[in-house]
């Protein structure tokens, strides 16, 4: 009896923190003050900012604003190239209500799934290094090199990855590999594997408004490469401080088929 009132209490803790979450991110996307009444528009409109040395700046406090995409990028429209046995395991994540997710297990998302989640995440530009610092996903933050380094000829397998960026004309272009293949691509389970390697290209479009397009090349789990776009908007407010706790002992309780 007692073993079965403990596994309602953790089914009800899990269940009312996936709402929470839902509640939070619905609140975020679509409760920003609207102009009127002597408020402004929220995410605001007028021109994207520029550096000293005229490129787009792209720092500051980003909502990713892609919950679908984290969710189930075949459901939002994306199409995937499977390989055959990455296909099946897809389904198999699936058919066992995600229960195995990194994620969910307090393990950081990974690239490029860290832009998808629900979690704010705020951009820094120095020169030769641009960071990335995430609110969620295991307190992880990106260094992303800028200062013409090549890519190592053996990068030591991380959760993401060895990442180098450039400037192509108004678009910052990441090109990461060194990824270790124990993440997933969104919640439904798409899997990687340690031949990934992920171009993002940042385009700040206005001021309130960053676009980001994912290329996922994955030739051990996709049979081609394939894309998905993000649309960050400016955060309204600043990043919180988030502790990944007691989901790494919710899975536990999560049954599939």
């Amino acid at each position: 009896m007692r073993v079965i009132e403990k596994k309602t209490k953790y089914t009800r803790s899990r269940t009312a923190g996936l709402l929470l979450i839902s509640i939070l991110t619905a609140a975020q996307a679509f409760a920003q003050p609207q102009s009127g009444r002597g408020r402004p528009a929220w995410p605001p409109s007028g021109p994207a900012p520029k550096n000293a040395d005229g490129q787009p700046d792209i720092s500051g406090a980003w909502a990713p604003n892609a919950i679908r995409q984290n969710v189930d990028m075949l459901g939002a429209g994306v199409e995937v190239p499977f390989q055959p046995w990455a296909e099946k395991l897809y389904h198999q994540h699936k058919d066992n209500i995600s229960k195995e997710d990194p994620e969910a297990r307090c393990l950081p998302p990974g690239v490029p799934r860290m832009s998808t989640t629900p979690y704010p995440f705020r951009i820094m530009q120095t020169p030769g290094l641009t960071l990335i610092v995430y609110e969620g996903g295991a307190h992880i933050w990106r260094q992303i090199f800028t200062d013409g380094r090549p890519h190592s000829k053996d990068p030591n397998p991380s959760w993401l990855g060895e990442s180098l960026g450039k400037w192509e004309g108004d678009t910052f272009v990441v090109d990461t590999i060194g990824l270790n293949g124990n993440t997933w691509i969104d919640q439904s389970g798409l899997p990687t594997t340690d031949a990934l390697h992920v171009i993002e290209r940042f385009r700040r479009i206005d001021l309130g408004h960053l676009e980001i397009e994912h290329t996922v090349d994955d030739p051990k789990a996709y049979t081609k490469p394939w894309k998905f776009t993000t649309h960050p908007v400016l955060l309204q407010g600043e990043l919180m401080e988030y502790i990944c706790q007691e989901n790494n002992k919710d899975v536990e309780h999560l049954v599939g088929k």
